[in-house]
């Protein structure tokens, strides 16, 4: 931060979800403004006092799909006035917000942009200062290279917000000056976009000259572009909206589990809880929990564990020690998983003391696939990553399953003989294996290839590419 000038942006990035909040303060005034904060939010609070500032405004672009706002848990911590957008027509206090309505903040002030697109009710924020444009907070209306998708919503309401985009892009934010810096909510890692830049931030007359979106020469042509490219999406995504839009339940801060003994967590499985185990893929492998979700807390389980495991079902955690433990905690809140009845303490090895199973899964490397397929071996090799890494090479003869389809679709696999799972790396394809298990897939049936396709290639493993 530089101290010769009188404000300060500050970013918060979580790549898991591809999400940046910005902190926005004035040093005259001593009062800040924080947008599209996730739900942990003592690390805001903590900045804001390290800064010196008076967090007075809370505010929110849009009703988000892939995470819970934080603004409620900031303002019954703070006093803070929450600022949403009036279309969004949220159940809890806040001050509603249209076009051209402003928030000041001593020197600066923020202007509220209608910029329905992405959802029906979005809103971005301007940032002027001395009566000129100084920032845009475009949340997921403009992207470094694109924009927010407009299909989460379902079908029906694609078109439409499709050219709500188009205007919003080309018909008002585009126009705005070109050293007016783009500071979006939404960047790399996100799944409510298609793949985009790896850079966070930009500026008007970058995105005019790079922006795909931005080139297109009709509306028509803008439509087949925005629409092109989009990948799946988990599935907690329409629960979070409608979470957004009731008010989150408040937390009061970070969630403290309690320790459950094996005894106890059979008692909450037998009641309908799940266990979930954010251990390394290979710890999963060597010992876990019958019917145990092995999703890694850096996966990340904010994405995963949202696609995998149904919305609202209560979890047992197991980890290997406390921090993980919290990190997993943090990133589930952050996606409104907040059912959370404890941890198993002690871990898979008080769950052995006790006498209880535990399952492995095997583990084959890449050498020892291709030898087994070459002897003629009926395995089922099932490849769970997303599309594009398949359209991009996969292993000849694979059954190709995006990993986050696993729980819901009908599955053309044997049950019968062995099916040998891989992704990239690994940690995609343990998942996929615990979810099989779930699913009735007996464990001597289901084997992980070591290291994925990325070890597959490299051994010099035969590649389709169609």
């Amino acid at each position: 931060m530089d101290k010769s000038q009188t404000f300060f942006i500050e970013p918060f990035v979580d790549t898991g979800l591809g999400n940046s909040a910005y902190l926005i303060g004035s040093h005259e005034s001593k009062q800040a403004v924080l947008i599209d904060p996730l739900r942990d939010v003592d690390r805001y609070r903590h900045a804001a006092e390290q800064l010196g500032v008076r967090l007075a405004y809370v505010l929110d672009t849009h009703l988000h799909n892939d995470f819970v706002s934080g603004a409620r848990e900031l303002a019954a911590q703070t006093g803070a006035v929450i600022g949403a957008s009036a279309e969004s027509r949220v159940e809890f206090d806040h001050k509603p917000l249209v076009e051209s309505d402003e928030v000041e903040l001593g020197d600066l002030r923020i202007k509220v942009l209608a910029t329905p697109g992405h959802t029906p009710e979005h809103i971005a924020f301007l940032l002027e200062r001395d009566g000129a444009p100084n920032a845009l907070f475009s949340g997921g209306a403009l992207m470094v290279g694109g924009a927010a998708r407009t299909d989460l919503l379902g079908h029906e309401h694609t078109l439409p917000l499709t050219r709500d985009l188009y205007h919003s892009l080309h018909d008002k934010l585009l126009k705005l000056p070109d050293a007016v810096g783009v500071y979006p909510t939404h960047g790399a890692g996100t799944f409510c976009a298609a793949p985009v830049s790896s850079e966070r931030t930009s500026t008007i007359g970058q995105e005019r000259r790079r922006n795909r979106l931005a080139q297109a020469a009709s509306e028509t042509e803008f439509i087949e572009q925005a629409l092109s490219g989009l990948p799946s999406h988990p599935v907690y995504y329409p629960h979070v909206r409608a979470m957004n839009r009731r008010g989150p339940r408040l937390l009061g801060g970070l969630p403290l589990l309690k320790p459950l003994s094996p005894e106890e967590v059979q008692a909450h499985v037998a009641r309908g809880a799940a266990v979930l185990d954010v251990r390394h893929q290979r710890a999963f492998a060597a010992g876990h929990l019958p019917n145990a979700y092995g999703i890694q807390s850096d996966m990340p389980l904010v994405t995963w564990a949202g696609w995998l495991i149904p919305f609202g079902t209560p979890l047992i955690l197991v980890a290997k020690d406390a921090a993980e433990r919290e990190a997993a905690v943090r990133q589930l809140i952050r996606i409104g998983y907040d059912d959370l009845r404890g941890y198993l303490e002690g871990g898979v090895e008080a769950w052995a003391k006790a006498g209880l199973a535990v399952e492995t899964v095997t583990v084959i490397s890449s050498d020892d696939l291709r030898a087994r397929l070459k002897a003629g071996e009926p395995l089922r090799v099932v490849d769970v990553r997303q599309q594009n890494e398949w359209d991009a090479g996969h292993l000849p003869g694979a059954t190709h399953i995006e990993n986050g389809r696993l729980p819901w679709d009908d599955l053309p696999l044997p049950t019968d003989r062995p099916i040998v799972v891989h992704c990239a790396h690994g940690a995609r394809s343990m998942a996929a294996i615990s979810v099989l298990k779930r699913r009735g897939y007996t464990a001597h049936h289901l084997l992980q290839v070591e290291g994925g396709f990325t070890a597959w290639e490299k051994a010099g493993g035969e590649v389709s590419r169609e």
